[in-house]
């Protein structure tokens, strides 16, 4: 299982309520740092409610790094999250 699939199985758990698309932004940062673009270090998650019921997106932030400590041990290098 590679590391999207990783994030998309750990996230799908907890945000039901919201459609996920997970993208792999690596290779636009291909030799920034010496990464070469296709290890997955580079990832956008983008989260989109299903219904209108408010949310605390800080909140949302908090819980998705939290979630993906171990990714971030083991090779994740930087997360864009955006929520619609």
């Amino acid at each position: 299982m590679n590391r999207k699939q990783r994030i998309n199985k750990i996230l799908s758990k907890k945000f039901d309520n919201y459609f996920l698309e997970i993208i792999d932004n690596s290779n636009l940062h291909k030799g920034h740092n010496g990464f070469s673009g296709i290890n997955e270090t580079h990832i956008k998650i983008i989260l989109t409610k299903k219904d209108r019921i408010p949310f605390n997106r800080l909140n949302i932030h908090r819980v998705i790094n939290g979630l993906l400590e171990e990714e971030f041990k083991n090779g994740l290098h930087s997360l864009e999250i955006q929520i619609n």
